[in-house]
This record gives C-alpha cells, sequence and structure tokens, in this order.
C-alpha cells in the first residue's frame, strides 16, 4: 500500500512529551525501515497549517495526553482533511476523560469501579466511607498514571486531591480494585492477547511503565482461554461503547472473584519499548514494524 508522505506527530505540549518524544522516534524508524516516506513533526515546535503546505498525506498521532489524545489533534487534521490514525473526535474526546467514560460505560451495563467526584469542600471522611478504602484519586484528563495517588487512610485523601488538582481541574476519586491487572490491546476488529501486569509497587504508575526494571508482563496471562476470550470480548465493547476505531489499548482489573472492571481506554497508547501493545502484537505474531504500517492503513478521516 503506497501512504504517500506521511508525518509521524511526536512531542507535543503534554505532560506525556518525553515518551511521546520516544514512541513518536520509534515509529518513524520502523515507518523508514519499510521503506514509508516518513518525516517528524512536532506540533509543539510548528503550527499543523504546514502539514498542508509541506503536503503531507497522512498523519500518524505518537502524541500522548492533551493536545494529541484528547480530540483536539484529531478535529484539526479533519477540518486539514488530512488522513489520520487512531480514533476520532469524539472517540479520542470521550476515552481521555476518564469520567464521562465512566458514565457512558456505566449507561452501557458495561462495569467499572464506583467512584465520585471530588472538589476542594468535599467531605473527605463520607467519600472514604462510600467508595471504601484504599481507593484511586486520579486526574480526568490525564494519562501514564500521572498526578495519580492510591489511598489507604481518609485522612491522605486530600493530599492526593490536591497533587491531582495540579494536572486537571476534574478529579476523581475510585474504588481500588484488588486483584489482577490487565491490559488488552485493540488492532482495528481485534483484541489482541491480554497482558497480565504486575509490579512491586502501589500501583502501576508512571515509574513501572517506563522506568522500573522490575514490571513484569505475563503473557499469555495465565487465564483460562474461554475467559481470556471473554474479557477480549469487554475490551472490545468498551473501545467501541466510547466511539473508539483504529487501535488503542483498554485496562481493566478482575477482582478475587474474577469480576473484571474496565479503568480506561488509551487511544494512542505508548510505541516505546517498554509499551504493551508492541508486545501484544508480537504475541499475535506481528513484528513492530508491521504493527506500525497495519496502524498506519487503519489511518481515516471522519
Amino acid at each position: 500500500m503506497s501512504f504517500g508522505k506521511v508525518a509521524v506527530l511526536l512531542g507535543g505540549k503534554s505532560a506525556e512529551r518525553a515518551v511521546s518524544l520516544k514512541s513518536g522516534s520509534m515509529v518513524l524508524h520502523a515507518l523508514q525501515r519499510r521503506g514509508v516516506d516518513a518525516h517528524p513533526f512536532d506540533p509543539a515546535e510548528r503550527g499543523l497549517q504546514e502539514l498542508a503546505a509541506e503536503r503531507f498525506e497522512r498523519a500518524f498521532i505518537a502524541l500522548h495526553g492533551r493536545f494529541g489524545e484528547d480530540g483536539t489533534v484529531q478535529g484539526a487534521l479533519e477540518y486539514l482533511g488530512l488522513i489520520y490514525t487512531g480514533s476520532g473526535v469524539l472517540g479520542s474526546a470521550l476515552a481521555m476523560d476518564k469520567l464521562r467514560a465512566k458514565l457512558v460505560w456505566q449507561a452501557s451495563g458495561l462495569p467499572t469501579p464506583p467512584h465520585e467526584v471530588l472538589a476542594p469542600d468535599s467531605d473527605w471522611r463520607a467519600v472514604a466511607g462510600r467508595l471504601g478504602l484504599p481507593l484511586m484519586v486520579k486526574p480526568v484528563n490525564e494519562g501514564s498514571s500521572i498526578g495519580m495517588s492510591k489511598v489507604r487512610e481518609g485522612a491522605a485523601l486530600e493530599e492526593a486531591y490536591a497533587l491531582a488538582v495540579n494536572y486537571d481541574r476534574s478529579v476523581i476519586a475510585e474504588k481500588f480494585i484488588d486483584g489482577i491487572e490487565l491490559t488488552g490491546a485493540i488492532l482495528g476488529a481485534q483484541a489482541l492477547p491480554l497482558i497480565r501486569l504486575e509490579t512491586p509497587r502501589d500501583f502501576y504508575d508512571y515509574d513501572a511503565k517506563y522506568l522500573a526494571s522490575d514490571t513484569r508482563y505475563l503473557l499469555p496471562c495465565g487465564l483460562p482461554a474461554a475467559e481470556e476470550r471473554a474479557l477480549q470480548e469487554l475490551c472490545l465493547a468498551a473501545f467501541r461503547a466510547l466511539g473508539c476505531s483504529g487501535w488503542g489499548r483498554v485496562d481493566l482489573m478482575l477482582d478475587a472473584d474474577g469480576k473484571p472492571y474496565l479503568l480506561e481506554v488509551n487511544t494512542a497508547p505508548g510505541m516505546t519499548d517498554h509499551s504493551l501493545v508492541p508486545m501484544a502484537a508480537r504475541a499475535a505474531g506481528l513484528s513492530y514494524e508491521d504493527l506500525c504500517l497495519r496502524i498506519l492503513e487503519l489511518a481515516h478521516v471522519g
């Protein structure tokens, strides 16, 4: 398939810039190795109108977080009429917004942990009493676990809120699901093999994702085949409920009874050497280069 001139969008101005630069660099070199006319393009340094001026035909979005994964750059590319990878404006915006993603899942009958919206005048003890401890405090519109805290006692809830609100004015507390952590990569209409994540840390935080050497990735995930298939279908349902398309990753937990709970969807997941989608793709028989080409094939406008 001829892709024409391809811009690999990387960097950007979110809190995940450093990871995006690494993801984008790896994607860029993989595409170039396969003969694609690919070039780096950092929207933090150049205006998006230059994509049209320089006659790019496709954009591979390797931006993470705000202004890259939240529908904003997707809207700009729609306006330019440029073919781009991943979910469209609506799916990107909904998936980035953890609160509204949960509301959509609840309305669709899909399982997700109970939550409450936090505010400066929240009754911290009452929130902890209703949700139970421990719980997770999360900025609604951040990725890579940035600004997240695990709260073990009610007295620590206000401090966790103060940290999260530095990253987003909208913050939620969510019941912590103690059990098996899984992630399911989506590629087109296919759910790739699930990966089980294990870390000695309190939770799968930024360091565990990108820096630590003691994070364990179990693939196969160790679940019975029928249970894994059912969870893959749940991941696809969660992805589609938010209007997502192309490729992405769904994170979920299994509690002690084996009941699943959806956590979030990433519509432009990491593509680094620590990243989960390339790992799942390898298990499905796709090399890193093949994965990048497949994502590019799925690109669209509208």
